[in-house]
C-alpha cells in the first residue's frame, strides 16, 4: 500500500527539519507532500532544500483547509495520510493508521494525552461537542489534525476554509466507515500558534451551521455510480 504525507506549514521554518525527518523514519517509502501556505519566513527554502519531500508552494496565505486540499489533490499514494506542520503530532502514530483502513475507509487520530493550556483544551471539549451534537459525525476530536484516508474517497471532500475540520462528517454522509485512533500529542517547541480561541470560536459556529445545511441538502450518489477521479473521462 502506497502512501502520501500531507503537511501543511505556515511560518514554520524552525520547524521543518524535525518534522519532515521524523515522517521519513516513520515511513521511509512515502511520498511527502510539504505544502507551504504562502509563509514570508524561510519556510518554502528548507522544504526545498530537504531530499525525498515535494514542495508545493501555494504563492500567498489561503489557510491550513487550502493547504490540505492542494496536497491531497497532488498526492499519488494509494492511502493519504494528514498531520500539522508544527511538531505537535507524532509521526510515529502514523503506522497504526494507516492499519486501522483494514476495517475502515478513513482513520481518524484522536488526543490522548493533551498538551495544550487548559483553556485551549476546554474549548476544544466545548467545540467537539457542539459538532457532534450537530452533526451525529461520532468523532471525539476532529481538531487532531492526524488522520488518513484513501485517495479515492478524496472526492467526497468540498474544498472551503474550514474544511480540515469537517472531514470526518463529509466522509460520513458519503457512507463510508470512520474508525478512531488514539495518537500521541506533543507540547509545541518551536514558532508560535496561528490560532486564536476567540477567533477560531466565530468561524467554527459560522461554519458548523454552513456544513449541517450542506449535508442536510447534499446529494448522495452510491460508490459505484463514482469512479475513481484516475478512471473519469476527460
Amino acid at each position: 500500500m502506497t502512501l502520501s504525507i500531507i503537511i501543511p506549514f505556515y511560518n514554520e521554518e524552525d520547524n521543518i527539519a524535525a518534522v519532515l525527518h521524523e515522517v521519513r523514519v516513520a515511513c521511509p517509502t512515502a511520498e511527502i507532500i510539504a505544502v507551504d501556505d504562502g509563509s514570508t519566513d524561510g519556510t518554502a527554502a528548507r522544504i526545498a532544500a530537504t531530499p525525498g519531500a515535494v514542495l508545493l508552494a501555494l504563492g500567498r496565505n489561503l489557510g491550513q483547509s487550502a493547504a490540505l486540499y492542494a496536497g491531497l489533490q497532488r498526492a499519488r499514494g494509494e492511502v493519504c495520510v494528514m498531520l500539522d506542520g508544527d511538531g505537535q503530532n507524532d509521526p510515529a502514530d502514523i503506522p497504526a493508521l494507516v492499519a486501522a483502513l483494514a476495517h475502515a475507509d478513513a482513520a481518524c487520530g484522536y488526543r490522548r494525552n493533551r498538551r495544550d493550556t487548559w483553556s485551549r483544551r476546554a474549548a476544544s471539549r466545548f467545540a467537539n461537542r457542539l459538532r457532534r451534537a450537530v452533526l451525529n459525525d461520532g468523532i471525539r476530536d476532529t481538531g487532531c489534525s492526524l488522520k488518513a484516508m484513501r485517495r479515492e474517497h478524496v472526492r467526497f471532500l468540498i474544498p472551503f476554509n474550514g474544511l480540515h475540520r469537517y472531514i470526518p462528517a463529509l466522509l460520513k454522509n458519503a457512507g463510508l466507515t470512520l474508525v478512531e485512533v488514539p495518537v500521541n500529542h506533543r507540547p509545541r517547541t518551536r514558532g508560535v500558534s496561528k490560532y486564536t480561541i476567540g477567533g477560531r470560536a466565530l468561524r467554527g459556529l459560522r461554519d458548523l451551521f454552513g456544513v449541517s445545511w450542506l449535508l442536510a441538502r447534499q446529494i448522495r450518489f452510491t460508490r459505484p455510480a463514482l469512479p475513481p477521479s484516475d478512471d473519469r473521462p476527460e
